[in-house]
């Protein structure tokens, strides 16, 4: 299988999920994924220097949100799978007690200053504008931050944790 992570940072959810493939705009982690083991390309999600139909899986962690225009890169992601290909999407809901913090937060955090968080909702609506099929959401880390001790298992649906995931597929 033949998978990319958009935004991939230094490698660090690619790297265990055995994701070869990787593209980001910072050269700095991307040498950092480099050394992961992982071929990284330099780039933005909303202009893909992939060709149509190339990925069996790209997988979006938290990058979603400091995406210029996440439609556009939706579209991209949707190009570059194969016909059945996955999309994975991990965002902190922006409706959630967690996303509310950190969107209160923005302006004295030098990581988040540049997000724009995007709730449930609007991912929902974006996939399903861009033409994906079969959705399924999941989500977890019920808890503030500073009060998570143990590993908290994901439920299905949405509404009650802060992390939410979106597995959804690209029509045959």
């Amino acid at each position: 299988m033949k998978a990319l992570e958009i935004g991939i940072g230094t490698g660090r959810f690619a790297h265990p999920f055995g994701i070869k493939f990787g593209l980001d705009p910072s050269r700095p982690m991307a040498r950092i994924a480099k050394r992961r083991g992982i071929e990284t390309v330099l780039g933005i999600a909303e202009f893909l220097p992939f060709k149509n139909k190339e990925f069996d899986l790209v997988l979006i962690v938290t990058a979603l949100a400091f995406f210029k225009d996440p439609i556009k890169a939706l579209k991209e992601s949707f190009r570059i799978l194969k016909p059945g290909g996955q999309l994975i999407i991990g965002i902190l809901d922006k409706d959630s007690p967690q996303g509310r913090v950190l969107d209160s937060q923005k302006r004295v955090s030098k990581f988040f200053s540049e997000a724009c968080f995007l709730s449930t909702k609007e991912v929902t609506v974006y996939l399903v504008e861009v033409g994906f099929e079969n959705l399924e959401v999941c989500q977890t880390l019920f808890k503030p931050f500073e009060r998570i001790e143990n590993v908290e298992l994901p439920e299905k649906g949405h509404g009650r944790g802060s992390f939410v995931v979106f597995s959804v597929r690209k029509p045959f």
